[in-house]
């Protein structure tokens, strides 16, 4: 765990930050049926350049692209491809940039067109079990905080959370200790701490929890088929106190 000791580099990771939430919002405008993978990994590549940030993924362990996207049953890490939206899907995206040697990151589900009003509940649970998570954040909380207000939302309205893939610490690495479970029991895990930046980002699935690996060796499917939705955010424990900084 590496906490950051200082205002510069709290304002690099917000000028990443930035970055990022400019290309979600522009991912989401973009994502309509008929536009591929390859397509918004092509406009997030080109914003991230024109704000001086770098991508966090191209070329982490070998990571072929600028984001990821994961569309319907996919969870997380699908490489962008020549497939392209329906009307009914839904589609994961996630995003990281690099300011002077600081990370953003983060994460959103977005709806293709006309979705059941299931799919719909499912991706408003995952950002409200997002923004619970969240509201737990503060110095001298504990990480089981976190997941277990996650759980608690996600579960409560029906749907599974995924174990194998969790939220992070971030900084000058774009994943650090600890680990952020989106599962877990309130009072129990490492304190939080000023100086202290993390990703919250639930991965939660319409069916089973369990997940499978594809042959790619990045992408992650539900083991059942059924669709999975994924929030995220990066957060900041300041001397003025807990800062979103991908909103």
């Amino acid at each position: 765990m590496i906490t950051i000791k200082d205002d510069d580099g709290f304002a690099k990771m917000r000028t990443a930050s930035r970055a990022v939430a400019e290309v979600l919002a522009a991912l989401q405008e973009a994502s309509a049926p008929g536009v591929s993978m390859t397509d918004l990994d092509g406009i997030a590549a080109r914003i991230i350049r024109e704000r001086d940030c770098t991508p966090s993924f191209l070329g982490y362990h070998g990571y072929p692209a600028t984001i990821c996207t994961s569309p319907n049953d996919v969870i997380v890490h699908g490489i962008p491809d020549g497939y392209r939206l329906k009307d009914g899907d839904i589609l994961s995206v996630d995003v990281g940039a690099i300011y002077e040697g600081y990370h953003g990151d983060a994460a959103r589900t977005f709806a293709i067109g006309d979705v059941s009003d299931e799919v719909t509940k499912l991706i408003r649970a995952t950002e409200e079990s997002m923004q619970a998570g969240i509201e737990q954040v503060r110095a001298g909380a504990r990480i089981g905080d976190i997941g277990a207000a996650v759980q608690q939302v996600a579960e409560g309205a029906g749907f599974s959370v995924v174990r194998e893939y969790v939220g992070h610490g971030i900084g000058e690495q774009m994943h650090e200790e600890p680990q952020i479970p989106n599962y877990g029991v309130s009072g129990k895990g490492m304190k939080l701490k000023e100086g202290m930046a993390i990703c919250i980002e639930p991965m939660v699935n319409m069916g089973d929890w369990r997940t499978k690996l594809q042959d790619d060796g990045w992408t992650v499917t539900t083991a059942d088929g059924s669709l999975s939705a994924h929030f995220e955010n990066t957060i900041a424990i300041t001397a003025d106190g807990v800062e979103v900084m991908t909103d």
